[in-house]
């Protein structure tokens, strides 16, 4: 049964949203149909569910960020970006601070916020399951990729 949109009225002016019929109306991506190209950083692969690329949000990037067993990212920030994490899946380890000497761990369950500007190497720690993530960005997914550091300059990483 096709839902009956007459029935609704919206507060505030968001025909900005309308899709070609004029109508506001939840935008569903499917499974296997999110978009690839979006901000990426080497060994990370992103894809957006929802975001400029394939649907009508102007101020949200929401996707799925999964990562190899023993990733871990180049040297990055994300712009004016605030970002937001859950570990789907697996460990992980965000490397942050003067010469990325700081570092917290998250598992399946936990929630992380980054703050715009802020250099930092995200990592999983497993050498045998991959880590999924799902992240949120306001405005979008920025990806600025830094010179990186090597393994080595990371506490704790090489014998994780």
């Amino acid at each position: 049964m096709e839902p009956d949109f007459s029935k609704y009225v919206l507060e505030g002016d968001n025909s900005v949203y309308a899709d070609a019929s004029g109508l506001v109306v939840p935008v569903v991506t499917r499974a296997g149909l999110e978009a690839g190209g979006t901000g990426q950083s080497a060994g990370a692969t992103r894809i957006s569910g929802v975001s400029v690329q394939h649907t009508p949000a102007t101020r949200l990037w929401f996707g799925k960020v999964s990562n190899e067993p023993g990733y871990r990212s180049v040297t990055h920030h994300h712009g004016e970006a605030e970002t937001g994490g859950y570990v789907l899946s697996g460990r992980a380890r965000i490397y942050f601070g003067e010469k990325f000497e700081d570092y917290v761990d998250m598992a399946e369950g936990d929630w992380v916020f980054v703050p715009p500007f802020m250099p930092h190497i995200e990592c999983n720690l497993s050498r045998s399951r991959p880590l999924t993530w799902m992240t949120a960005r306001t405005p979008e997914n920025i990806v600025v990729n830094l010179p990186d550091v090597a393994d080595t300059e990371l506490r704790d990483w090489l014998s994780r």
